[in-house]
């Protein structure tokens, strides 16, 4: 399947004001890529915007195609303004709903659309099939130039949208509003993308249970809910039965602020969509669901999460790996970088907000990308030294500042960190979200793979009495997880696949902030289970061509 993204400058309204935004082939969302498991996508990426573009393939696994990644820094250098790149790949081993969209910080906020991948030519779904499908993409807007909102903290956005649109619940955009219309007794499938830049959402339709069927592009054991919570960046395909009687109904979604966010986020009046049944009569009042809210909110978010389970003996399902090589606890969150001298800051004590894994902050390389400097053995660019745990223990989720050591432990140390993994090896991961600063939800989503989701909590993980409660039967699997406020989540996946692999919150305002690490990957016993060489025309950092031509005698394909 081959494809091309033209990135332009174009004029839009979603709401009262015409705001000049970066799109793709002049479309908010941008296109949908349609393909089938088994195919091989060619992207064409044209950049005539004025910025520094990448584009990433969200969840894809990118096997034998790191470079493809489209991670900017990680794995290439970034498209340049009036210039071109051309993205290969092929999809295997996975079917559902996912996502491309830009690696560039705030970027996303526009440049993004859904990937769709089927079963190949005569493979069923393993679930009835639907009468049509739609997808949904849910998008936060901002009135404002977007390189405003590089300035920290984020700015509240104005506005989210739903497959481009705000709905009535804006006096501007009354009459543009996205409609489904349905035939009562018929079922869809409804492809759910949250691509808001730094938002999870909750989406509810009024009168109408859904069935999830598949979360980040992996099957589920069919869950019947009335409600769902979507982080940035994950998806749900969820059978939508038009059981009710003739009428119309609100589809809606609404932010989800858990505890002290410093991400802010606008009013929380629900962005509404409409379901139209056949012959309803769009004079009547749309019915109307009542969205989570307060400290429900939170048990709402976390009773859908913790209740998804994979369906054993579906398309690619496998089981979970017994034996772990590598066990890692990694403490996440925000915290202080000191502020310069001469400067106001607005974060606390006076200091500049910041973000840490184990306590460090990830600086993203400046001159080359990562994985071209672990592939040509350049020094300097990254340490190989990413603790498996955090360097003091402490009250994880309780955080408070009583002396002067825990006052030190909030500035955490600026450095590229990668942690090594060598092939095939099994990696489990507690992830344990702390009360340094705020605490909430953060998105954590790897780049490469699908994890197990074994378990979820809240407070400090408790390596005994929740070990015990860890689901290795039919866990979730997923390639972005929201850990919950003050709370932890167990992942484990294979590392399968060379190459360099970022792990990172999902919420663009925290990018900045250094809430990143990278895994490497080392090769395997075979060529064909070994980082391949860049392609030749891979974007480069530097208009010096013999700066790269150079590298190429560092390399040992197979060390």
């Amino acid at each position: 399947m081959q494809t091309t993204l033209r990135v332009k400058n174009v004029a839009v309204k979603p709401l009262c004001k015409e705001q000049m935004i970066p799109t793709v082939n002049g479309r908010l969302p941008g296109p949908t890529i349609n393909v089938r498991e088994g195919d091989t996508l060619v992207v064409h990426v044209i950049n005539n915007s004025t910025h520094n573009i990448t584009i990433h393939w969200h969840g894809v696994f990118q096997l034998k195609s790191s470079w493809m990644d489209g991670a900017n820094m990680i794995t290439q250098c970034p498209i340049q303004p009036r210039n071109n790149f051309t993205y290969r790949f092929d999809i295997t081993g996975q079917e559902g709903t996912l996502l491309w969209h830009a690696h560039v910080v705030n970027l996303r906020a526009t440049l993004h659309g859904a990937l769709i991948i089927r079963p190949r030519s005569g493979r069923p779904y393993p679930f009835p099939k639907p009468y049509k499908e739609v997808p949904l993409v849910f998008e936060q807007w901002w009135d404002a130039d977007i390189e405003l909102l590089n300035s920290r903290p984020a700015p509240i956005s104005d506005a989210y949208l739903i497959n481009g649109l705000a709905g009535d619940s804006y006096p501007c955009s009354t009459n543009r509003m996205f409609k489904l219309r349905v035939e009562q007794g018929k079922t869809y499938l409804l492809r759910i993308i949250n691509a808001a830049l730094n938002t999870h959402l909750f989406f509810k339709i009024a009168n109408h249970n859904v069935t999830v069927v598949s979360v980040d592009a992996a099957y589920t054991t069919p869950y019947v809910s009335d409600v769902m919570i979507l982080t940035p960046g994950q998806t749900v395909d969820a059978l939508l039965t038009a059981d009710q009687p003739i009428g119309t109904y609100y589809m809606s979604i609404s932010p989800y602020t858990s505890a002290n966010s410093l991400v802010p986020v606008p009013p929380s009046n629900p962005i509404r969509s409409l379901i139209v049944y056949e012959g309803a009569k769009l004079t009547t009042s749309p019915s109307s669901p009542l969205m989570p809210s307060g400290m429900i909110a939170i048990s709402t978010a976390h009773r859908f999460s913790s209740n998804i389970t994979s369906l054993v003996g579906g398309p690619y399902w496998t089981p979970v790996p017994s034996h772990v090589d590598e066990k890692m606890f990694v403490t996440m969150g925000l915290g202080l970088n000191p502020c310069p001298q001469g400067t106001k800051c607005i974060g606390p004590f006076g200091q500049r907000y910041s973000g840490s894994l184990n306590n460090r902050t990830f600086l993203i390389p400046e001159t080359i990308s990562l994985q071209e400097a672990y592939f040509y053995n350049i020094g300097g660019v990254y340490t190989d030294d990413f603790p498996n745990q955090p360097p003091t223990k402490f009250d994880y989720a309780n955080f408070g500042v009583r002396t002067n050591s825990e006052y030190k432990m909030m500035f955490p140390e600026r450095k590229t960190s990668v942690k090594t993994l060598k092939y095939n090896s099994t990696v489990e991961i507690v992830v344990q979200n702390t009360g340094m600063i705020s605490a909430e939800s953060h998105p954590m989503h790897l780049h490469g793979f699908n994890f197990y989701v074994l378990g979820y909590g809240f407070g400090n993980y408790d390596p005994i009495r929740d070990a015990e409660k860890l689901n290795l039967v039919n866990p979730q699997m997923h390639n972005t997880v929201g850990v919950p406020p003050g709370g932890w989540v167990v992942v484990r996946f294979i590392a399968n696949n060379p190459g360099a692999w970022m792990f990172h919150c999902h919420m663009d305002a925290h990018l900045p902030y250094g809430i990143i690490m990278v895994f490497i990957v080392k090769n395997g016993p075979t060529p064909e289970t070994s980082l391949q060489p860049p392609p030749s025309n891979l974007p480069q950092c530097t208009r010096d061509p013999t700066i790269y031509e150079s590298l190429a005698t560092n390399v040992d394909l197979y060390s």
